[in-house]
Order: structure tokens, then C-alpha cells, then sequence
């Protein structure tokens, strides 16, 4: 699969080094690169691309408002390229799908790569199982039916009923079920049931590959909620919102997260 790319800074020998790097992945298409962030915008919208990236500090337009400018139609991955560390947190907020600190490292522009292949490919087998359910809706609407209750069965089987947690000496027995959110701090999560908060040694990211994304969201960048476990919607400031839990706890829905919020509304 040919992974159609734009790239987007303001100089010239950044662009021109990126080029070149990425020369070396037969799989990368570039097809437009961008000096600013206007053009960038008019660029993505026009050429739909699957990847761009995308450097933070520029003149007038920067990275960030080039993603806020593209919001109206469905965006393609980006990878935030910087000097300035600081814009990290900020970056993956803005839902990027990594963060490159200039000057790039081959060995870590290959590994950002192949995440994007890998969200590439989850996101190609969605559309074509989409497709087919269309198509079966038209033909036999029960098999159709059949197949999407397949599909949560086998959904559901696939994630942890139960999590082994080892906290202060002892080994406790989770029921997934009674979690109603997670706060992540490095590679700690502390994991808050009704009655209890047990803490975790291991990443956010592979956590989040052990429960049902149905039903546990992130809705920050430190914190996933059991959307289950949610009473109220309280709106707050420019576009961030609380969600109140069962337990009486509110837990803030940062801008970036918005979507999960629709669920209720």
C-alpha cells in the first residue's frame, strides 16, 4: 500500500531533508510539500493525503492551526516535527500520531512509519468490513444482521474480564466491569474502582490494548474512562467538558477528545 505524503515546514533544507529520508521507504508517495501553513491547509483539502508532516513553529498559520483548519473533513494521520520539546504534550493532544524532535533519527522515523502502517492497515480493513455489511444490508439484511452480531460477539471476547493488579505486597483480582476510570503517570496507572485505587506498573498505550474500546475511552491525555460508569455531562470552557462518574468524581474531557462526548448527547 502506497502511504500518499505531505510535508509541511517553512524551510526550505527541512523540507528538502525530509525528501530525502524518506527516499528510503518504497512505500512512501510524496506528493505535495508545503511552506506554510495556508497552503497546507488548502493542500489537504484538496489532495487528501493519508500522512503529513508537519512542523510546529511556523510563521502566521503554525502546525496546530493547520490541524484546527481541516477539522470539517476526515483528517489524515499527522506527524508533529519540531526542535522545541516543549510542544510534545500539546502535540499528542491534538491527536498526532507521533512527535519528531529535529534532527530526525532514521531508526525512529522508521518506527514512527511503521505505526502508521500499522493505523493505515486497522483503518483499511474497517472500511472494507463496512463495505461488505452495506452490501449484505442491500442483499439479505439478516446476514447482515448476523454478521455485526458476530463481529461484537468476537469483540468482546478479545479483552480482559479481569486484571491482575500487584499493589503493596498483595496480588488483587480486578473485575474490569467495576473500573470506572484510569490516571496515567508514566508508566503507572493508578486504576480507581468504587471502593478502591490500585496501582499498576505499565503504560497507558498497552493497558488500553487489554480493554474494550467500546466501553473505555481516553478522554485526556493521562486519563481513560469507563463510559459506563458515566451520570452526567457537565459542559465547561472552550469545548472541554466534566464527565461525572457514578462514584461522584469528574473526570475533564480535554478538547481533543471531544467525539466521546457524543455518545451521550
Amino acid at each position: 500500500m502506497t502511504i500518499r505524503t505531505i510535508i509541511v515546514d517553512d524551510e526550505k533544507l527541512a523540507i528538502q531533508g525530509m525528501q530525502h529520508r524518506l527516499e528510503k521507504f518504497d512505500d512512501i508517495e510524496i506528493i505535495a510539500t508545503c511552506h506554510n501553513g495556508r497552503d497546507a491547509i488548502r493542500r489537504i483539502k484538496t489532495l487528501k493525503p493519508d500522512l503529513v508532516f508537519l512542523d510546529i513553529q511556523m510563521p502566521g498559520f503554525d502546525g496546530f492551526s493547520v490541524v484546527e483548519g481541516i477539522m470539517d473533513i476526515e483528517p489524515p494521520l499527522f506527524v508533529f516535527a519540531t526542535a522545541y520539546s516543549e510542544h510534545a504534550i500539546r502535540a499528542f493532544e491534538a491527536q498526532a500520531i507521533d512527535y519528531l524532535m529535529k534532527p530526525i533519527e532514521e531508526d525512529r522515523l522508521a518506527d514512527t512509519l511503521e505505526r502508521v502502517r500499522l493505523r493505515l492497515a486497522d483503518k483499511k480493513i474497517g472500511e472494507e468490513a463496512e463495505k461488505l455489511r452495506n452490501v449484505l444490508k442491500t442483499i439479505d439484511p439478516s446476514a447482515a444482521n448476523r454478521i455485526d452480531e458476530a463481529s461484537e460477539d468476537s469483540m468482546s471476547a478479545r479483552y480482559e474480564k479481569l486484571i491482575n493488579v500487584k499493589d503493596r505486597g498483595q496480588i488483587f483480582r480486578v473485575d474490569v466491569d467495576t473500573i470506572e476510570r484510569i490516571d496515567a503517570a508514566g508508566d503507572y496507572m493508578c486504576i480507581h474502582t468504587a471502593d478502591n485505587s490500585l496501582i499498576l506498573r505499565e503504560t497507558m498505550k498497552d493497558l488500553e490494548k487489554r480493554l474494550d474500546p467500546r466501553v473505555f475511552k481516553r478522554v485526556h491525555r493521562s486519563a481513560i474512562v469507563n463510559l459506563d460508569q458515566v451520570r452526567e455531562v457537565k459542559p465547561h470552557t472552550n469545548g472541554e467538558c466534566f464527565l461525572i462518574l457514578e462514584s461522584g468524581a469528574q473526570v475533564k474531557v480535554s478538547r481533543s477528545y471531544r467525539d466521546v462526548v457524543a455518545r451521550f448527547i
